[in-house]
């Protein structure tokens, strides 16, 4: 078993996408005709979007929307980078909020906390 992909639901997948770009530097894989799917290229697993009502297709009871949730929810994609504080503050101009700023932990990996617009916890890293 691997990890082959990840997909956030986000009320607007262009509008995630273009974030996703301008905040992270990270380019854009594919967008279907539709509007309801799009995926960044970040290496050997995608980051994909879908929109939510691809989402409430998939799943008869529904799911929570990160966009309507007060809390960011209780997972988080990692980016990594050597330039942990330039990074967050390019998110944080493209329109992210700031959760936790850059700090160096005590095993020396640099780490901070942004939240997209489309509700999406980020933690941005250097390497361990």
């Amino acid at each position: 078993m691997k990890l082959g992909y990840t997909i956030v639901y986000v009320p607007d997948v262009a509008a995630s996408l273009a974030f996703f770009e301008a905040a992270f530097g990270l380019q854009r894989k594919f967008l279907h005709e539709s509007g309801s799917y799009g995926e960044l290229d970040t290496g050997t697993t995608t980051l994909s979007f879908a929109a939510h009502a691809l989402g409430d297709m998939n799943f008869p009871g529904g799911h929570v929307h990160a966009d309507q949730s007060v809390q960011p929810l209780g997972f988080e994609l990692g980016l990594v980078t050597e330039d942990v504080g330039s990074a967050h503050a390019r998110a944080v101009a493209a329109g992210a909020t700031e959760l936790a700023a850059p700090l160096t932990k005590p095993w020396g990996q640099t780490v901070s906390y942004v939240r997209c617009p489309d509700g999406v916890l980020v933690e941005i890293c250097s390497p361990v």
